[in-house]
């Protein structure tokens, strides 16, 4: 046998040393050496992912069916988007010529879902997604709208317990694809109530998937959606699991976490990377991506509906992708993950763009697409749809109302939000009655506003005209109202707790009926920012020893977003559904001859 030559011994060290360097230092995969690539040493993994859908089958209507385009000379545009239909086909385009592609998604899908799936418990989601090819999915705080049980019916299928089957002689057949529940443990068991992980493997490539939603969900659901359950920090949970995995030889990971954060800018194709690596993004998952274990290769990230794709150092300083594709399925990440088959690792690769945001066409590691409207549909998904409009549209195409424009609510990125002032006044006057409670006040938590009321016609209704699948779009959740007595002091608390506390953050501004008035102050800090003096009803301050009759959803009601100051009422009042008040309203205050225009929002004085 012939003794190899010094200088192709050399050789080969340097290259193996190249090689480990860019797997330990986070170099680009352009890095390893090309001869590894062509021995298959690499392969790209391509990872499709989007999040917070809530069932938005069809294109979401008004301003929440389109995202913001930055452009190269400082503007920014609306581009119509959304639609299963057309994210179905996008995805099914971009994993062409990938032999190896996961498709996952960061929890919401289903949950204050429009009526046409949320009229039969979200099955049509789920069944959407089953087509969709769907790989994974985190459960996100909507999945549990309607509690423990019902998520896991929508996991394994069954007829609901108290409708029955959506269609006579069908059995629901569940999901295929895993809920990943990490950090949501059973209170007696100490368990988590799902899988906390699964691992994709084809032709001897393994990615292990994390999966978990905020440790906040109690403070964002119902006290009876998350009866039973704890949930555990996000961070002591991947680590926990990442470790795990790594034990059983899993050496590739990402974590798909309801959790996210809010870039300095709407657009989608905003570089959150400028000046520096992460120095574009805040919020909580900033922190957690700070902190989990290296051996999490890339975040799949939710539930601020906010568009993303930025690197954000590990506790190592390797760069690490974090993303989010906004909301309601109007945008899909695109992340190549370059597999090490010798290591079984992931090559770090940072988000490279280049101008405007947008993917360098040499190296397109990381971006979020649009799902346009200007593509073909989805055969299979326009049969979906069709089969499961017309089971609902008995219900969905009764008028309730007439407008005579717009009236935004989520598409509304002002503070106080026409279609807010709307609802929280159909809120007074259903319970101001003094056997509903003698209401003076109500407050409507901005979360729970799903949708606009968009003036131009969805179908075949006419412009203008407000149906009841509509209405329900915008308040999806049937919370029931209540009314309580709360001391002005009270009132007052409650107002201030919009910016501070665990809102100062990230500010929650209810939407108040007409006569109160208060000023909101951004140039000072905390609870500051509402100055107790500027509060008042119908023009008089008021009085901190007063008692005032309040209204407002249950879950607002009862704390929930981080307002402990209305679970102190008293003299607990239950009244009528909010969507059964909303409905009332427009009724009563609109008609084909008369219909409602949006109201001047301006109860709240804004000083920045």
């Amino acid at each position: 046998m012939h003794a190899t030559p010094p200088r192709k011994r050399l050789a080969r060290r340097l290259t193996a040393t190249a090689a480990a360097l860019a797997a330990t230092a986070g170099v680009l995969a352009t890095a390893v050496p090309a001869d590894a690539r062509t021995h298959g040493r690499t392969v790209d993994v391509q990872l499709l992912s989007f999040n917070d859908l809530h069932g938005n089958l069809e294109p979401p209507q008004g301003s929440s069916g389109t995202v913001t385009e930055a452009q190269p000379d400082g503007t920014t545009k609306a581009i119509p988007a959304g639609g299963v239909e057309y994210l179905a086909n996008s995805l099914r385009t971009a994993r062409k010529g990938h032999e190896y592609s996961i498709t996952a998604a960061a929890g919401d899908l289903i949950g204050a879902s429009p009526l046409m799936t949320g009229l039969f418990h979200d099955e049509p989601t789920i069944e959407a997604m089953n087509k969709i090819g769907l790989d994974a999915t985190s459960v996100g705080n909507h999945e549990f709208d309607e509690g423990r049980a019902e998520l896991t019916r929508m996991q394994r299928g069954g007829c609901h317990p108290k409708d029955g089957c959506a269609e006579q002689g069908k059995t629901f057949k569940g999901a295929r694809f895993p809920y990943l529940a990490a950090n949501v443990l059973d209170e007696k068991t100490g368990k988590p109530i799902l899988k906390p992980y699964t691992v994709w493997q084809h032709k001897g490539v393994k990615i292990g998937i994390i999966g978990l939603t905020l440790e906040g969900t109690p403070d964002v659901v119902t006290a009876e959606g998350v009866k039973g359950l704890k949930f555990a920090d996000e961070v002591e949970t991947i680590n926990k699991y990442a470790k795990e995995l790594d034990r059983q030889g899993v050496k590739s990971i990402i974590t798909l976490v309801h959790e996210g954060g809010m870039p300095a800018s709407g657009a989608y194709n905003f570089d959150c990377d400028t000046p520096g690596a992460g120095a574009g993004i805040s919020g909580p998952i900033v922190e957690i991506a700070k902190k989990v274990t290296p051996k999490v290769d890339a975040f799949v990230t939710g539930h601020t509906h906010q568009a993303y794709a930025c690197t954000i150092p590990d506790p190592s300083g390797a760069p690490r992708t974090v993303t989010s594709a906004a909301s309601f399925g109007r945008l899909y990440t695109d992340t190549t993950l370059t597999y090490d088959r010798r290591t079984k690792d992931i090559v770090r690769t940072p988000v490279k763009k280049s101008a405007y945001g947008k993917p360098a066409a040499n190296n397109p590691r990381t971006a979020n697409h649009v799902v346009d409207r200007n593509q073909p549909k989805a055969a299979d998904m326009t049969a979906l749809i069709d089969h499961w409009k017309k089971l609902a549209a008995p219900v969905a195409d009764k008028p309730v109302g007439y407008i005579t424009g717009d009236i935004n609510g989520r598409g509304s990125e002002a503070y106080e939000k026409p279609l807010g002032d709307v609802i929280a006044d159909a809120q007074l006057e259903a319970l101001a009655p003094a056997d509903k409670g003698g209401a003076q006040i109500a407050f409507m938590n901005p979360g729970g506003i799903r949708s606009d009321l968009a003036f131009k016609a969805s179908a075949g209704e006419g412009d203008g005209v407000v149906t009841y699948g509509e209405s329900f779009t915008v308040q999806p959740f049937t919370n029931m109202m209540q009314s309580k007595d709360l001391t002005g002091a009270q009132v007052i608390a409650a107002l201030q707790q919009q910016v501070s506390g665990p809102n100062e953050a990230q500010p929650k501004i209810l939407q108040i009926s007409r006569g109160l008035t208060y000023t909101l102050d951004l140039t000072k800090k905390g609870a500051e920012r509402v100055p107790a003096s500027s509060v008042k009803l119908n023009g008089t301050a008021i009085d901190p020893a007063k008692t005032y009759h309040v209204a407002g959803n249950e879950f607002l009601m009862g704390g929930g977003d981080g307002f402990p100051a209305f679970k102190e009422g008293t003299n607990k009042r239950v009244g009528a559904s909010d969507l059964d008040v909303f409905n009332a309203y427009l009724t009563a205050h609109s008609s084909k001859a008369t219909p409602l225009a949006p109201p001047a929002a301006d109860r709240i004085t804004v000083i920045k």
